[in-house]
């Protein structure tokens, strides 16, 4: 279990009427819940299930946990595995890179049997089933209030919100963007996407590069990206930004 300070932006968080909110925990895993009714229970048995599929896929496959590059498809794997390794592919990036996007898209897709309204957030990797308008924080700066928030309309669910930085958090990033953040329709591929992207930011001049990269991809595989660095920022896609 990761220490409160990594998680401090949880905080801003609050459930909407008729909703509570909930933290679910195991071993790395720290998952903050919001859905109709307290499915705690649920959602942990359903977290040993996946969790468990990818630990021993990799107790077999030692070089999957590991890889910084994509890895090759094993029709005999785990679907959460697949969709990994998929995800990986797409961006040039190891399937661990997509790990936390898909393991919300898993468990909320769990929930939204038993309530309409789910969101699951693990370590900024966001998945959200609802019938209603959602705002969801950007935070570039973890010394900064949270200034910069994403509009998805109910229409636009279920959706995954994947972020990734160089500066805010734990995870590994080979760049120096202080946020990069991916909307798309499967939590693997958003957090591939934001991993790769962040990946690629470097300076200012980086950002145009980055432009390129996602053009390509925008409207296939992700809906919308926010990369950040420094003052200077790139919005793609089917983003609506208000400010906090």
């Amino acid at each position: 279990m990761h220490s409160n300070n990594h998680r401090a932006y949880r905080s801003y968080c609050s459930p909407g009427p008729g909703e509570t909110s909930y933290q679910v925990v195991l071993e790395q895993s720290d998952l903050y819940i919001t859905s109709a009714t307290d499915l705690s229970t649920l959602a942990l048995d359903r977290l040993q299930q996946v969790r468990g599929q990818v630990l021993a896929y990799t107790q077999v496959n030692p070089d999957f946990l590991p890889s910084l590059y994509p890895v090759p498809d094993d029709p005999r794997a785990p679907d959460i595995v697949r969709k990994m390794v998929r995800a990986g592919e797409l961006f040039q990036v190891g399937p661990m890179a997509a790990v936390a996007g898909a393991i919300a898209q898993d468990i909320a897709g769990c929930l939204a049997a038993r309530s309409p309204e789910v969101i699951v957030e693990n370590g900024g990797d966001i998945y959200i089933y609802s019938r209603r308008s959602r705002t969801i924080g950007l935070l570039p700066h973890p010394d900064q209030d949270m200034s910069l928030g994403m509009v998805i309309t109910s229409n636009g669910f279920p959706c995954a919100v994947c972020s990734s930085s160089a500066t805010v958090g734990h995870s590994l990033s080979l760049g120096h963007g202080d946020l990069v953040a991916v909307k798309a329709q499967s939590g693997a591929v958003a957090d591939a996407a934001a991993t790769a992207f962040c990946n690629l930011i470097r300076d200012k001049k980086s950002l145009s590069g980055l432009r390129r990269k996602a053009d390509g991809l925008m409207g296939r595989e992700i809906s919308g990206l926010l990369a950040q660095k420094g003052e200077d920022m790139v919005v793609m896609g089917d983003m609506e930004l208000v400010a906090l």
